[in-house]
């Protein structure tokens, strides 16, 4: 297991002691991520009217927003991967199938190629053999 780590962010000008046990940058990284999210509401109209807890909430749903948002094209993502992951199988099987098949055709050609071969020894011994009957040998 991976050591604990404590570190000191800031966050809305205050400082914060955060300890666990991921590293130090993910915790600036997070205290980065609710800063943007920070400036970001503030920019709404009437934001930096309303108390305290209200501030907080609306951070909190938005928040809560980017999670639900990450966790949809998350599930998205792993559908399209799911996907990906028969259909490359289904290509891996064809495959494998056009290979049976192509070498079953090899065996085919190899098969008729010899057969030709022979065909044609024989076509050459019968001629031989006609013209010898129809011309008499040659003495």
């Amino acid at each position: 297991m991976a050591a604990k780590t404590t570190t000191e962010v800031l966050i809305a000008g205050k400082v914060y002691k955060l300890g666990g046990y991921e590293t130090e940058e993910f915790y600036q990284r997070i205290a980065s991520y609710i800063n943007n999210k920070i400036v970001e509401s503030s920019g709404l109209d009437g934001y930096n009217k309303l108390p305290t807890d209200m501030k907080a909430t609306l951070l909190q749903l938005n928040i809560a927003e980017d999670l639900f948002n990450t966790k949809k094209k998350l599930e998205g993502l792993e559908s399209n991967m799911a996907d990906k992951e028969k259909a490359l199988y289904d290509l891996k099987h064809e495959l494998i199938s056009m290979q049976l098949k192509m070498e079953e055709m090899d065996k085919k050609i190899k098969s008729l190629e010899e057969e030709n071969h022979e065909l044609q020894l024989n076509k050459a011994r019968l001629e031989t053999s006609l013209e010898d009957a129809l011309f008499g040998k040659k003495q």
